[in-house]
């Protein structure tokens, strides 16, 4: 992972809150843990208590003998960490966003369902094509979402609280659209929101090699190994009545991509992605040099 000034104003951020509140600097993030590495994993089954109100047989089946089977075999899925992740009640795993196929891998090596906010795009198409989207969709537990900002982001953020005052996990991409190179770029604070106002944990989440296998543009994936890696939860219950404050939020928010930095390690950006697909769009750079140009 290289140090850029990016990287070192996305860790000092991420910080500004805790001093404001505590009087003082933490001296680092939590240390992070992976106890299973290059584990080949298949998933158990679900805990009882997800099993009642989460997504019903479909997405199971899909699971265990259609895509899961396919991942299995052709990917070969290894994860680290995941006994961060909690047997029950709700958190919001917060993953970087590297392929199309980064939900599918998570889903697989998670023994609970995990519930993504997905583009709405998915579920209003037309003909057949979008009759089978929808229903695909739907079956695996994917709620949509309108990612148009606005009060479509408001809309959003009262979603994922939905899903989490039903006890489930919440899968979330704070970067809000896919890496249009494999870097990390700035994430977008509805996620903080989301955990303060619901107060749960947040989960990093870091996808390893989805790019390489299927970065944006690709229709079909090469075939390499893929790897999940589980973060420490992070608390931020320190910060319970401040969901209003955007200072806050962005700390938050900063923290949480820090961890993600640190888990996958990906060179990051301070941009946000959808700035740097627009700069790719007209040949410039969306790397560092970029940040010395209007945003």
């Amino acid at each position: 992972m290289r140090s850029s000034p990016s990287t070192d104003r996305l860790r000092h951020r991420g910080e500004w809150a805790s001093r404001l509140l505590q009087g003082a600097w933490p001296t680092s993030l939590p240390p992070i843990m992976a106890t299973t590495s290059g584990t080949h994993v298949a998933a158990p089954a679900p805990a009882a208590s997800d099993s009642k109100d989460g997504p019903g047989g479909v997405y199971w089946f899909l699971k265990h003998f259609i895509i899961g089977p396919v991942l299995r075999v052709f990917f070969r899925p290894w994860v680290e960490g995941l006994e961060h992740l909690p047997t029950e009640g709700p958190a919001i795993l917060a993953s970087n966003h590297l392929s199309f196929s980064d939900s599918f891998f998570l889903a697989q090596v998670s023994p609970r369902p995990i519930t993504f906010l997905a583009k709405s795009d998915y579920f209003t198409g037309s003909g057949i094509k979008g009759f089978f989207s929808k229903f695909f969709f739907t079956s695996v537990g994917q709620v949509p979402v309108d990612r148009s900002g606005g009060r479509a982001a408001e809309a959003a953020v009262l979603t994922g609280e939905r899903v989490l005052r039903g006890k489930h996990l919440l899968g979330i991409y704070p970067e809000g659209t896919r890496s249009p190179n494999g870097t990390m770029y700035r994430g977008k604070t509805g996620l903080a929101r989301m955990a303060l106002e619901a107060r749960v944990p947040i989960i990093p989440v870091a996808m390893i090699n989805t790019y390489e296998i299927q970065p944006p543009g690709t229709v079909l994936p090469r075939l390499r190994r893929v790897g999940v890696r589980f973060g420490e939860p992070l608390d931020f219950s320190r910060y319970e009545g401040l969901e209003d404050d955007r200072f806050i939020l962005r700390s938050v928010t900063d923290e949480v991509m820090y961890a993600l930095m640190s888990l996958s390690g990906q060179e990051y950006v301070d941009m946000y992605a959808s700035r740097a697909k627009e700069l790719i769009a007209e040949g410039v750079a969306a790397d560092a040099t970029a940040l010395t140009g209007p945003r």
